[in-house]
Order: C-alpha cells, then structure tokens, then sequence
C-alpha cells in the first residue's frame, strides 16, 4: 500500500485475517473434517490479538493515506472482533457509519450436531473526511443485512480460497458505492473476487497479494473478464 499514490482511492473494499486462528484450534468444531483447506491451519491468521492488531493499526494508517476524501471502507470481520476494528479505525480519523451482516443462504453444515450453525459474518462501513458519500440506492431501500448462496463451484474452481467471498457479494457493494470509472482497492486479495467485481462492473481495480499462488490465480481471473 505504501507504493500507492496519496488520495487515489475511491473505495476500500477487503476481508483481513480475522484473528480467529488460535482461537478455532481450541474450539470444539468439527470444521477440519468438512473442509481439507480449513483457514485455521492456513498460518496466516495466527497472530496473538496484540500483533494483529499492530497489523491492522498499520493496514488503516495506509488507507486513509490513500482513500480520497469522501471515499468509504467496508471491511469484512468476524462478529466478536467488530468492536476492536471500529476502534483502531476510529484511531485514524475514519467515520463509523454502520456493522451490516452477511447471511450465507447456504453454509457449510459444520457443527450441526454441536450447536448453532455459523451462517454469518459481519462488515464494518467507514468514511473518510466527510460523513456521507457516494451512495447508489437510486431511490429505494438498502438494508444491511445481505443474503448471498456461498463462494459457488464455477468460482471455487479458482484455487478454492479458503476464505473466498462469492462476486455477488462484492459487486453489491460497488454498484452502491462507486461510479464507473472509480478506483476500487482490496489490499487483501486473495483469490481476487473483488478486482474480478470491479472489472465486470466497468471499475478500475487495484489489489495486494502476499500469496505468490493467490497472486497469480487473481491475476488470470482478472484478466479473463477484461478480455
């Protein structure tokens, strides 16, 4: 991010570590039994809670460095963390605008015979410099709760990310948030769901990926929509 210009980005739009890897390994989940790329044994999401949150302490310095004013962040995160996210976010002048959830149509039934079923996950919308901005509802009412079927297969074939979010959930977010033409940021790639989103809906992309595997397999996606 450091090698962004200042004030480029018009929308923020990521899913970061949660922070729940140590925490799942002393759960009683049956999880590494349904999924062979479980993110809990992945290693990238095993930070004590004071390192990860250095990391996102630095993560949100960078993005208002390079949100232009008005721009938004929205920022997926484990539910029992929202709280710790607003706040390092608040530390760096982002406005808290609202926690909306997305509700998976269709979950992994993972610990069906233990307790509720996880369907799930909460996003987290900021602003930066002003308290409202772009906001594409054309007349009609948006809720914050979004519901979505899960990654599907025809998506999954793309390196089966672990924490792979489906396109419909991302583009729901820039049809509302941005214009074309607009500057779209995922400093957490992944897969790239978000930059193939932003390419279909005809919006420019940019996105970092530590994972040379992720990097390259969001790269060729990517480039297929552009083709």
């Amino acid at each position: 991010m450091r090698k962004l210009s200042a004030a480029s980005i018009d929308l923020i739009l990521t899913d970061p570590p949660y922070n729940l890897g140590k925490f799942m390994k002393d759960r009683d989940t049956n999880l590494k039994k349904m999924r062979d790329n479980y993110f809990g044994a992945a290693g990238w999401d095993d930070l004590a809670f004071a390192d990860w949150e250095t990391a996102m302490d630095g993560f949100f310095e960078e993005s208002v460095r390079v949100l232009k004013r008005g721009g938004a962040m929205v920022v997926f995160m484990s539910i029992i963390k929202v709280e710790s996210l607003i706040r390092i976010a608040e530390r760096h002048g982002l406005y808290y605008k609202t926690t909306g959830i997305w509700h998976k149509q269709n979950p992994m039934p993972r610990n069906m015979n233990l307790h509720f079923v996880n369907s799930t996950e909460a996003w987290v919308y900021f602003m930066y410099k002003k308290k409202t901005g772009t906001f594409n509802n054309d007349g009609k009412v948006i809720h914050d709760f979004i519901e979505t079927s899960v990654t599907p297969m025809g998506e999954r074939k793309h390196g089966n990310h672990p924490t792979q979010k489906p396109e419909q959930l991302m583009s729901h977010f820039i049809k509302v948030l941005t214009h074309e033409g607009d500057m779209v940021l995922d400093p957490f790639m992944g897969s790239g769901s978000t930059g193939v989103a932003a390419a279909k809906l005809h919006r420019d992309f940019t996105g970092i990926e530590l994972n040379p595997t992720y990097h390259q397999i969001a790269q060729k996606r990517i480039r297929e929509v552009k083709a």
